[in-house]
């Protein structure tokens, strides 16, 4: 594995210039508010979640309408994954290369178009199941563009002092639109009408494109020329200097290591969630969706508590914090019969979900210049789906060969724990560019 700086290490190799520690609030100056541009950037992520989440629940719930074969309703899924793992990288590089606001414009209204056509063929009664695929792979496509550009727009619009909280109410709007309102309305709208919930998404779409249209945005001034784009230089030479960029900082290597397995032993337990529930916990349908949703509250919780707990305690330790629970997660899930208990460490999971997410987002900004911020977002996205789909790859074959549905959480439980041993002193190196309690006495290395 690959060895990062440690806290009494210099990195002279962090891709970030010299720059003061960010002001801290005083009376006589107080920390700056997120802003009216964060407050536009905000709404449209509310809108669209609401949408995302209906037709997260109705495109299931179509496919099954017109097919009973497994293979064919796990492909609606699977079609939606792909151009992530086609288009991440070249999806970053244009995003870099490319206004972001008028990227989010464009992808927002290709995707109203994409699901205003299926909700047409699905009212007129003619939608297909190859009709369906092609809309969420198209659908899947924009994601890509869309999400990228938006993360890496944030911190044009957002004092850096807040990016935590900025990441956290992002992430919050997330859980309560998507998850609380969106999804049983979407089962709603989907049993009153077929078409009705792509109608909807395709509307949030416009809506939150009009919104976009009016966010003042302006791309930072270039810290390093030489990482940006130069005439004449193709997509795939783009590509390489995001990828060199995010490989040759120590900091951000490691957290992009650290990620991607700590997606790969988290998604080989949970391939089997919906079995384990079912089968040692004894929970039905409505039990299930109960201890999902226990998940969730934790994460608000947590979106709420991240940027106070970064003040009080210090990303390391933070950091260090969440490997520690989702040890227990994966141990207590392992060993307990108790849908109660269950639940308890789902909602300290769920805590710990948003604060690690918060935290690495916003280091990431500190850490990437403006210019190379859309292909390091990319290689970033590309590790957390490839580790997630090694990870549901395992659990599977684990959980078939060992015929057991704990055997998968014991050892998620043991590789996280060689994790937390490989990473711990290598997490303390974030410290340097946090603008917590260690942000008084250090600044971050120069950039060679």
């Amino acid at each position: 594995m690959t060895t990062a700086a440690t806290p009494n290490q210099s990195t002279p190799d962090e891709s970030t210039p010299d720059r003061p520690t960010p002001d801290r609030a005083t009376p006589d100056r107080p920390v700056p508010r997120l802003g009216r541009e964060f407050g536009k950037l905000w709404s449209a992520s509310a809108i669209s979640n609401i949408g995302d989440g209906v037709t997260a629940v109705a495109g299931p719930l179509l496919v099954a309408s017109l097919t009973d074969d497994p293979a064919l309703i796990a492909g609606a899924a699977f079609v939606g994954q792909l151009p992530w793992l086609l288009f991440s990288l070249p999806g970053g590089a244009l995003v870099d290369r490319l206004d972001r606001r008028r990227v989010m414009v464009a992808v927002d209204l290709g995707r109203a178009v994409a699901l205003g056509t299926l909700a047409g063929l699905a009212l007129a009664d003619v939608v297909t199941v190859p009709t369906v695929y092609v809309a969420f792979f198209l659908l899947g496509v924009g994601e890509t563009m869309a999400d990228t550009a938006a993360v890496s727009v944030l911190p044009t619009v957002v004092p850096e002092q807040r990016l935590e909280q900025a990441y956290g109410w992002l992430q919050a709007t997330f859980v309560v639109g998507n998850q609380f309102i969106a999804k049983p309305f979407g089962a709603y709208l989907f049993v009153v009408a077929v078409a009705w919930p792509f109608g909807l998404n395709a509307v949030t779409f416009v809506l939150a494109a009009l919104l976009l249209t009016t966010l003042r945005w302006r791309p930072a001034p270039t810290e390093q020329p030489t990482g940006g784009r130069r005439a004449g230089r193709s997509l795939g030479a783009e590509i390489v200097v995001g990828l060199r960029a995010m490989w040759e900082s120590a900091v951000l290597r490691m957290l992009a290591v650290c990620l991607c397995l700590m997606n790969v032993v988290f998604c080989a337990a949970f391939a089997v969630f919906v079995l384990y529930c079912r089968e040692r916990l004894g929970l039905d349908e409505i039990g299930f969706g109960v201890l999902l949703t226990s998940s969730a509250v934790g994460g608000l919780l947590g979106a709420w508590l991240s940027p106070r707990l970064r003040r009080r305690f210090g990303t390391p330790a933070l950091l260090r914090a969440g490997l520690v629970v989702e040890i227990a997660t994966h141990a207590v899930l392992a060993a307990t019969r108790e849908p109660w208990l269950a639940a308890a460490i789902m909602a300290l999971f769920g805590v710990h979900t948003m604060v690690w997410g918060a935290l690495v987002m916003s280091l990431r900004a500190r850490l990437v210049p403006d210019e190379l911020r859309g292909r390091v977002n990319s290689v970033y996205s590309l590790l957390d789906l490839g580790g997630a789909a090694v990870g549901t790859l395992l659990g599977g074959i684990l959980a078939a060969g060992t015929d057991s549905l704990t055997v998968p959480f014991w050892a998620a439980a043991a590789g996280t724990t060689l994790l937390l041993l490989a990473f711990w002193r290598r997490l303390g190196a974030t410290g340097r560019f946090d603008p917590g309690p260690a942000a008084a006495t250090s600044r971050p290395a120069p950039a060679s």
